[in-house]
């Protein structure tokens, strides 16, 4: 007996009603439907089925190995397909849905090697610091940097983890002096990142568990990461970012960390996405290649 296949034949019967009907979606005839059938419950030592001339239905053993079976058999269609993706060539177009940040500071780090590994594969990019609706509004993915995100039906996979911190450009710190402890900061110009409603007070966090909120935005406030990074490069004052998103400002000294025992908590980058079921191949590829790029760059801070 094809173990398998009589798991198959038996839940195409219940679902059909009929051998009969059974037999047609599967491609066959009655006889073999009822012969996998016959082995399974000979198998088993149970009856799964009971018959009559009118209707089929499962006896209570056979509703409870119904259920499993089928449980099972979608466990293994889900590895088959998982299986198929990666031996296909990836293709098609993905909308994606990115912070402003992440296009005007990261993108250039990841776009072209991914377009370069998958020439099949274009993008649609949307970038925008609001939560969008990912299923609504057409999306194939979402990446994200946020502390926590908020329950929804979509998967959620953690592609890297790291702080906001302190930066200011040297022309600014030259004018106006570095801080040398968390107090100093109350006499320089911090620059805010306010989202419609946002709070315009930092919580920091520095050595030996010590917490402080400093109130911010007092000179600007903008509702635009790339405005409030083009701000602190023309070094009109100092401001919070995730590590990631500087670390290259850093390493050239374009930027230099303020207060480097402090930081603004952490941050989450996540790529979202419906059920992994159904994720294409093209989208697949994408939520992989970005993982394995800030895990790297995770790597490369530690």
């Amino acid at each position: 007996m094809d173990h398998f296949a009589a798991l198959r034949a038996l839940r195409a019967i219940v679902e059909a009603g009929s051998f009969s009907a059974a037999a047609e979606r599967q491609g066959t005839t009655h006889s073999s439907m009822s012969r996998q059938l016959r082995q399974l419950e000979e198998h088993l030592q149970v009856r799964l089925l009971d018959r009559t001339t009118r209707r089929l239905s499962l006896t209570e053993a056979g509703r409870d190995y119904y259920r499993d079976a089928v449980a099972l058999l979608e466990r293994l269609e889900l590895a088959d397909d998982r299986a198929r993706a990666v031996q296909a060539a990836p293709s098609g177009r993905v909308r994606i849905s990115v912070p402003q940040v992440v296009a005007s500071q990261e993108l250039p780090h990841w776009l072209p090697g991914f377009l370069a590994r998958y020439p099949q594969v274009s993008l649609d990019l949307c970038a925008d610091d609001q939560l969008v609706d990912v299923v609504g509004g057409g999306f194939d993915m979402a990446l994200r940097i946020a502390a926590t995100l908020p329950d929804s039906q979509l998967v959620a996979r953690e592609l890297a983890c790291c702080p906001r911190i302190l930066v200011a450009a040297p022309a600014y710190l030259a004018r106006h002096g570095l801080p040398r402890q968390v107090a100093d900061l109350q006499a320089h110009t911090l620059l805010a990142f306010q989202p419609g409603g946002a709070s315009t007070a930092w919580h920091l966090h520095g050595p030996r568990a010590a917490h402080t909120s400093v109130e911010v935005g007092q000179r600007l406030r903008v509702d635009a990461t790339p405005a409030l990074y083009a701000a602190v490069q023309a070094g009109m004052g100092i401001s919070l970012f995730t590590a990631l998103t500087v670390q290259d400002d850093l390493r050239a000294g374009r930027l230099i960390r303020v207060l480097p025992g402090w930081h603004g908590g952490e941050r989450r980058y996540f790529a979202l996405y419906p059920h992994a079921r159904s994720l294409a191949p093209k989208v697949r590829a994408l939520v992989d290649y970005l993982a394995a790029h800030y895990a790297g760059l995770v790597s490369a801070a530690a």
